[in-house]
């Protein structure tokens, strides 16, 4: 896995979680992978940074408290050019819900839909790179798209980001491809069409690294969390999904 800084757009490189009780969000997640949190910053919205032995490892914002949008991780791609990924995202089959900013001097953000309607923020780096900890216990150690149109979101990538990607399974049950190969794994796109409910869109999902899957669920639930999935035993690894305290879910994965 290249480092945060030399890693090519398209890759990602940064996680946000959007809550409506950051209080209990940090708390949670310091209980289970022990991150420490700054105090919400005024001039940012109330953002917070998150960090796990003093490295930055994700992102938290306020979220509204009515409802209209749950708890949840957003995962962003690294962009060269942030308003070339929204030109490229309108002309081929996405949507765009706010046009890039410029955050200070640390980057230009946006958001988009893919052409399967899952959402996934773009990062132009300026000063701030993105995570800067990665596959090591309490950090995110991959990321997943679960896609709606599968052919058509893994064009959407090539076309929008650049993506080179490596078909690792195409049978009937089980279609797969990665973002890179050997090494240079980036991310994973499944083949969700038959799984997600109808008019569900697709969805990027980030799994976290534990060393003991079980220990962190049991955690979790002592916490105010839940485990829709439990731990179990897969090709990759032992893996479950959590919700925290807030409904916001992710995976977390203790490699074999």
């Amino acid at each position: 896995m290249p480092t945060i800084e030399t890693a090519r757009a398209g890759s990602p490189c940064w996680i946000e979680l959007m809550s409506t009780d950051q209080a209990a969000s940090t708390a949670f997640y310091s209980a289970l992978f022990g991150w420490t949190a700054t105090e919400p910053n005024a001039e940012m919205g109330g953002y917070v940074n998150l960090f796990l032995d003093g490295q930055i490892v994700a992102g938290m914002a306020p979220n509204r408290t009515d409802g209209a949008v749950s708890d949840r991780w957003s995962t962003y791609l690294k962009a060269a050019d942030a308003q070339a990924v929204t030109a490229a995202t309108l002309q081929h089959g996405g949507h765009v819900h706010f046009e890039p900013h410029e955050v200070a001097d640390m980057g230009w953000m946006s958001m988009i839909d893919d052409a399967g309607g899952a959402t996934v923020g773009v990062w132009q780096p300026g000063t701030f790179t993105g995570y800067a900890v990665f596959g090591v216990p309490g950090a995110p150690v991959w990321h997943e798209l679960m896609a709606r149109d599968y052919d058509r979101t893994l064009d959407f990538y090539r076309d929008v980001f650049g993506w080179t990607t490596e078909v690792m399974s195409d049978t009937p049950e089980f279609r797969y491809t990665n973002l890179g190969a050997g090494t240079d794994v980036q991310a994973g796109v499944m083949d969700a069409g038959g799984v997600l409910p109808e008019g569900t869109p697709g969805a990027w999902s980030v799994y976290f690294q534990t060393a003991d899957a079980d220990a962190t669920a049991a955690r979790a639930l002592e916490n105010g969390g839940q485990v829709p999935n439990p731990p179990h035993d897969t090709p990759f690894g032992r893996l479950a999904v959590i919700a925290d305290s807030t409904g916001a879910t992710f995976n977390v994965m203790q490699p074999n």
